[in-house]
């Protein structure tokens, strides 16, 4: 283990910031945690048993197979299940359940279904298949979408014709100004997103900090990470209660995330995307929350060129996913977690994704 991973996994060092939170903390405030990597670090190494009663700690919408809603999932499944459809995936989509069934029971059931670990090993296999029709799922945040971008151009300068996108992406952070404005939740702060936040940059939650007076505070991902950005989100909203402070957008993460974020990777992402309104699971529509491909490279969208009608649908009747993803459940509050609901049975995405809320509570549960 290297140094620096060394201290930001020191429980001495956990504890004392825990201390400095516990002391420090008078008013009441509810922190959601927007990365699903954060919810699963925070059940990792128990964090919420370090909090306080004054700091309520929730997971949100940042699991992108999770918010994915039933309609992606089910167009993925069909598509899978065209003849001369080879339908590559990253791994955590594979189990998630659509309406009838998954993309592993329909790869059982003889789609071709493969695993990449990239958007070019998709592109690598439309070159090795001529005689196949190769559709990549593009499910992800800004973190995956500049890759996905980049294997678009690429397919584009290479005038490849067998391979296409089900562009399936979302945005941040539209879906956190959509839960301040909705208060149903009764968000705080914001935990942000450490992986998104490498290429959109701080500045792009400077509106939700003097807009709407929510602190943020961008993380990274060990335990440390975690409590020195709770304990400056605290800090902020014990100034703020005290009338002598405004919420600011602070980064934690500064080993990674700069204000203006990755450009090059932004630059490549607006070259083949625009942004479109968009359905997350739990949250609705949500306008600007989306990318499709832009009229340039319109012929490599695969829900256009297969013609196949969108069929959405309700998620499962005993599913809470989408509470939990809106902030208004933990996953044990949830009547049919590790009950119905299972790794070995999942109702919902939470229980499978890897990034999923429900998966992390199950995973290390106590």
């Amino acid at each position: 283990m290297s140094a620096g991973l060394a201290r930001h996994r020191d429980p001495a060092a956990v504890r004392a910031v825990a201390g400095d939170i516990a002391r420090e903390s008078a008013t009441l405030v509810k922190i959601m945690e927007v990365c699903g990597s954060h919810s699963h670090c925070i059940a990792r190494y128990g964090l919420r048993s370090l909090l306080p009663p004054a700091i309520e700690l929730v997971p949100g919408p940042g699991c992108p197979v999770c918010v994915a809603p039933q309609g992606d999932i089910n167009l993925a499944i069909d598509l899978a299940l065209l003849p001369g459809v080879i339908l590559a995936s990253f791994g955590d989509l594979i189990r998630v359940p659509g309406s009838e069934l998954s993309l592993a029971q329909a790869r059982a059931e003889g789609a071709d279904v493969r695993v990449v670990v990239s958007p070019m090993g998709a592109l690598e296999l439309a070159q090795a298949e001529p005689d196949s029709e190769v559709v990549f799922v593009g499910i992800g945040f800004e973190t995956t979408a500049p890759g996905v971008a980049a294997t678009v151009r690429a397919a584009h300068a290479e005038g490849l014709p067998n391979f296409s996108v089900l562009v399936a992406h979302k945005t941040m952070p539209a879906p956190m100004a959509a839960l301040v404005a909705d208060g149903q939740a009764g968000v705080n702060a914001f935990i942000c997103p450490g992986h998104v936040s490498t290429i959109i940059g701080s500045r792009a939650y400077d509106f939700l900090a003097n807009e709407h007076g929510v602190p943020c505070v961008i993380a990274g991902f060990e335990p440390l990470d975690v409590m020195l950005a709770i304990r400056a989100i605290v800090r902020q909203w014990e100034r703020m209660a005290r009338g002598d402070g405004a919420a600011e957008v602070e980064i934690e993460y500064s080993r990674a995330v700069r204000r203006e974020g990755n450009r090059q990777a932004r630059a490549i992402m607006d070259e083949v995307f625009e942004p479109a309104g968009s359905t997350w699971r739990g949250l609705g529509t949500i306008p600007a929350s989306g990318l499709r491909l832009r009229p340039a490279y319109a012929n490599y969208d695969a829900e256009s060129r297969f013609g196949i009608a969108r069929r959405d649908a309700p998620p499962h009747p005993a599913c809470h996913c989408g509470d939990v993803l809106r902030g208004l459940m933990v996953p044990r509050g949830c009547p049919v977690f590790g009950k119905a609901c299972t790794p070995d049975t999942p109702l919902g995405p939470c229980m499978v994704s890897s990034e999923g809320a429900c998966a992390a509570e199950w995973l290390y549960r106590p």
